[in-house]
């Protein structure tokens, strides 16, 4: 049963991605090539109850937001768009609302991209019942593909005061529960 429920999300996600990508994605030059979608993978891993390794199609079919940050950085206004981080640990099936108490509350997320880098949050300040942290799992940067040198994924921690767990290149999510 878990099989068929895991295969329908994932038929689900991919049948809706058309209709999740902005315009100017899905077509002419902005397009990302049909090797770049399935290739890239962000895989989520560790204590999960579900580990998952999700491509640029899957995520395209999950609920989706768009964010408007100012990056230091760059020194200018950038418009990303993806799938919360909340929405990908809730389908490897991390508690959150009122599930999310207890020994739970210790649980850390470590986001790791391609070239090594690293950051770390707790699980609660993950979970929109306990902070609006508005983390984002992007795929898209000014209504394009985001470009290799920070892409195709990239982590987006719009409250942070500056962007020192922003994660380019993002390609894995490892959930740990601290022992006791």
């Amino acid at each position: 049963m878990k099989f068929w429920a895991i295969l329908a999300i994932l038929l689900a996600g991919i049948c809706g991605f058309a209709a999740a990508r902005p315009a100017s994605a899905q077509g002419g030059p902005a397009q990302a090539s049909t090797a770049r979608l399935d290739d890239a993978r962000l895989v989520v891993r560790g204590d999960v109850g579900l580990p998952l390794s999700l491509s640029l199609l899957d995520l395209g079919g999950l609920p989706r937001q768009i964010l408007k940050v100012y990056n230091e950085h760059e020194k200018k206004q950038e418009t990303y768009q993806g799938v919360p981080l909340a929405e990908i640990l809730k389908r490897a099936g991390l508690p959150q609302g009122e599930e999310l108490r207890g020994p739970a509350l210790a649980t850390y997320v470590r986001a790791e991209g391609a070239d090594g880098y690293a950051v770390v949050f707790s699980l609660a300040e993950l979970d929109s019942s306990i902070q609006d942290s508005g983390v984002l799992v992007a795929d898209t940067l000014d209504g394009r593909p985001i470009p290799d040198k920070l892409g195709p994924l990239r982590l987006i921690v719009p409250h942070d005061k500056r962007p020192a767990r922003w994660v380019r290149m993002l390609q894995s999510i490892t959930v740990v529960k601290p022992a006791k």
